[in-house]
Formats: C-alpha cells, structure tokens, sequence
C-alpha cells in the first residue's frame, strides 16, 4: 500500500486544471486508492471561497498587488490548516487545483512581487508542507485565454494582459526546472492526448512509490 500524498495540478487559465484534477482521481481509483478528497486554491473552505470571490469577481475598488497576494496566502492557509492537514493526518489522498507554486508565478513572475517575499510568507506559514507531486499543464496563454473565454466570461484575473500571461508562465517554467517533484505536460494538445499523458506520467510515478 503506497502512502498517500498531496498532489497538485498547475498551470495558466484554460489549461484543463478541473477537468485533470478529476481525470487523477480516477486514476487513483483505478488503481485502489479510493480515500480522495478534491480542494482548490483559493476556495475549498467558506472563509476561502469569500476570498475566491474578492480576489477573481470583485470589480470596485483597485486590489494592488501585494494585497491580492496576502489574500491568496490567507485563503491558502486557512485551507491548509483546516482541510488538507487534517485529511493527510487521517490519511486521505489530496489533489488541489493549484497551490504555491501558483504565487510564485502569478504573483511573482506575472505581477513582479519578489519571490524572496512569497518565500518568506511560505516559510512563515506553511513551513516545509510541499506537493508530494505537481503536475504543470504548460499551454500557451493564447490558447489557453481563448478556452477560458469559451468557458465562460473571463474573471478578474483572466482579463489581465497576455503580456502579464506570458510572464506567468516563463515563470512557471523556470521554476519546474528546480524542482523534480514537478511533471510537465504539453496541454496545447487535444484533451485525449493531454489525458492520455497525464496517465501515463502518473502511472510511471505511482510505480515508483512501491520501490
């Protein structure tokens, strides 16, 4: 019996975060891991999902971006404390839709906030809680704003530039090259072969927690 995990999907709007964060847990299934629970980020929690609704819906008042930031840490944290802790402690299987790596690259890559800053905040208050895998769904942000603009009107976030988009993930990519807990998977393709992909990745990592 494998240990269970804390594992996270990454990646721009449109890439198909929801849509694999399901598709992993029915891959977990599959293979008799059925003590799942799904979160995202921000959100999961009512405290969270007011924030969610502040940091993506709110139109009024111009929130700057060192504020959006705590309130992303503040939704983060309280999830952690109060729903991903707790069900690895009882030794449920987590997936969530982003996590702190998502700061770093919107916040920091996008918005240009010092990732020595959302460093501290993460040592500060998450302390040495990582993924124990991430996978980062790399789409191109043209291709994903334009599925997100199918999807749905865009949100406050989705409205930013494709200049903030293309630093977002530049900075994603430098920083999945540090990390080798991080999976990347090309989601420009069709959903089958992005699909197809992220089984076949997750199957090979799911192998070697029996070694």
């Amino acid at each position: 019996m494998i240990k269970n995990k804390f594992i996270v999907i990454e990646g721009l709007e449109g890439a198909g975060k929801t849509s694999a964060c399901t598709y992993v847990k029915k891959i977990l299934r599959q293979n008799n891991i059925t003590n799942i629970i799904l979160v995202r980020q921000p959100g999961s929690t009512p405290i969270s999902e007011k924030i969610r609704k502040l940091i993506k819906i709110y139109h009024g008042e111009k929130i700057v971006k060192e504020a959006e930031l705590l309130l992303i840490y503040a939704a983060r944290i309280q999830l952690v404390k109060k729903i991903i802790k707790p069900a690895l402690n009882r030794g449920d299987w987590v997936i969530s839709d982003r996590h702190d790596l998502s700061s770093l690259a919107y916040q920091g890559g996008g918005l240009g906030i010092n990732k020595n800053i959302i460093n501290q905040l993460k040592n500060l208050f998450l302390e040495n809680f990582i993924p124990d895998l991430t996978i980062y769904l790399d789409v191109m942000p043209e291709i994903g704003l334009k599925r997100a603009l199918k999807r749905s009107s865009l949100d406050r976030i989705e409205n930013r530039s494709l200049k903030f988009f293309k630093k977002t993930r530049k900075s994603y990519l430098n920083h999945i090259k540090l990390d080798e807990k991080i999976i990347k998977i090309n989601a420009n393709l069709d959903i089958e072969n992005v699909t197809q992909n992220i089984k076949k990745q997750l199957l090979k990592w799911l192998q070697k927690q029996f070694i």
